[in-house]
């Protein structure tokens, strides 16, 4: 009976050994695969390192865009204002400047003049755009 009994524990020891193996092997295929996922994920970080560089550097060159736009537009906005503001001046001026012509052609006409005086502030605006239109004329032809 101890014969059988060593063969048994021999078959066994060997049963434990070949499961042994088996399981080992199937380590080692899981392994290869791990280092091999290992490397196919260091390249796509690395590709991602690369997309977000190229990234950075796109936005960083829409920001300078964006800076220079605002300014052009902030300077075309304020001689936007200039230009009106000139332009409501210049409106005034020759509001005031075609009454004064109905007056002097109602005048002209015998027809009565108004009753009301003119005004002396819209008076002496009107003659001070007129001088600088005209200085600006003149230093136009000069140039």
């Amino acid at each position: 009976m101890s014969f059988n009994l060593g063969y048994l524990v021999e078959i066994m020891v060997s049963v434990l050994l070949l499961l042994t193996i088996l399981y080992c092997v199937r380590l080692n295929n899981q392994i290869r695969l791990f280092k091999a996922d290992e490397q196919t994920l260091r390249a796509t970080i690395s590709e991602l390192i690369t997309a977000t560089e190229i990234a950075e550097r796109a936005i960083a060159g829409l920001k300078s865009t964006m800076k220079d736009g605002e300014q052009d537009l902030s300077a075309r906005f304020e001689r936007m204002e200039r230009v009106t503001s000139e332009l409501d001046e210049q409106l005034g001026a020759g509001e005031l400047l075609l009454e004064r012509l109905k007056r002097i052609t109602g005048a002209g006409r015998g027809e009565p003049e108004p009753a009301a005086a003119p005004d002396a502030q819209a008076v002496a605006a009107a003659a001070q755009a007129f001088a600088e239109r005209t200085k600006a004329r003149l230093s136009k032809l000069a140039a």
